[in-house]
């Protein structure tokens, strides 16, 4: 996950804590030494005890399919290890503050988009048919309509109108709503044993 690091007006700088708070990261910033949990993004000890960054949109995905939606990205070239862990047997966390919810990927691969609403926002949590390591949260409100996405070969439509939508930008290709963008909403990727240590009274989606 990736969170703002604007709080109050003011830029913070952040390090490595060195322990862990219920087997995650955490990080201390340097002008008051507060402890932050890094999957909240809230601070848990210290003066800023209580304070909660913004949290951005972000995806965790391979390099070869970031570079095929995103040419022109430029990337730190930095020796490094196969990963310990695939997408597959991940869940994708909603966090909208008042609401959390939380979807399995495996789920999604499966049985394709989840429709759902959290924390009143209509969102449509999609695995990209062409690239299972490539997935976005989508707002399915475009203008004051509701939209219930589905898949169709490789491409989203949704029940509304028959508009059929890009699963990887969220851009419309065809349909009473060509041109339009589906809004991609904040998520990130966590474990579902962490994700759920995190937020047990989190929604948690059931295909």
């Amino acid at each position: 996950m990736v969170h703002r690091r604007e709080l109050d007006g003011q830029v913070l700088v952040f390090g490595n804590q060195g322990a862990l708070w219920q087997n995650a990261m955490t990080w201390f910033d340097h002008d008051t030494g507060t402890v932050w949990s890094q999957p909240l993004g809230e601070a848990i000890v210290g003066p800023r005890k209580g304070a909660k960054l913004e949290i951005m949109a972000s995806t965790l995905s391979s390099w070869g399919t970031w570079k095929e939606t995103h040419p022109d990205t430029l990337a730190l070239d930095a020796p490094g290890g196969p990963i310990g862990f695939r997408l597959a047997t991940m869940t994708i966390v909603v966090d909208f503050g008042a609401e959390v919810g939380i979807f399995g990927v495996g789920d999604l691969v499966e049985v394709g988009p989840a429709n759902e609403t959290i924390a009143g926002v209509p969102i449509a949590v999609v695995i990209d048919p062409r690239a299972e390591d490539r997935w976005n949260v989508f707002s399915r409100l475009v203008g004051d309509q509701v939209l219930t996405l589905a898949l169709d070969g490789e491409d989203l439509v949704d029940l509304e109108t028959g508009t059929r939508w890009d699963p990887g930008n969220g851009r419309a290709l065809a349909g009473p709503l060509k041109g339009e963008f589906l809004n991609i909403l904040p998520g990130f990727t966590a474990f579902r044993s962490n994700a759920l240590e995190f937020w047990p009274e989190a929604k948690v989606w059931s295909p």
